[in-house]
């Protein structure tokens, strides 16, 4: 934050401060500390709103908003862990399909557990949707 503020990055700061008065609320919320997977989760929330946003505002053709919304989403990424390679999420899923698993939500159940916190939902569900169909 101090060193996006020297800078003189507004936008940078701007996330930054938005983002560690998330933080903030959480730890008054939880009355604690927050962990690190809890800051993560912040992190992680606050992809997914400027996500639906970016699709409202290319929906509503303001595609000046929708650049703020993902550069503000490039900041935010840079502190989560690297994501996991698709195909260690396939490899679950085709052994959740193999061990009788035969619907999306049981699959979903099986699978999304294991990459909680290091795999976007929606990335495991196309997976898991295209391993049965093609399967």
């Amino acid at each position: 934050m101090n060193a996006a503020r020297k800078a003189q990055h507004k936008d940078r700061t701007l996330v930054l401060g938005t983002v560690l008065a998330s933080l903030k609320n959480r730890e008054i919320q939880l009355r604690r500390a927050v962990t690190d997977e809890e800051v993560l989760e912040v992190l992680r929330k606050g992809i997914k709103t400027r996500r639906e946003s970016v699709e409202q505002y290319t929906a509503g053709n303001r595609p000046d908003l929708a650049a703020t919304e993902r550069s503000q989403i490039q900041v935010l990424e840079e502190f989560l862990p690297p994501a996991v390679d698709p195909d260690e999420i396939r490899a679950a899923v085709r052994a959740a399909i193999a061990a009788g698993a035969k619907d999306v939500g049981k699959v979903m159940g099986q699978v999304l557990p294991g990459f909680k916190g290091r795999a976007d939902g929606r990335t495991v569900n196309q997976i898991v949707r295209e391993e049965l169909q093609g399967g």
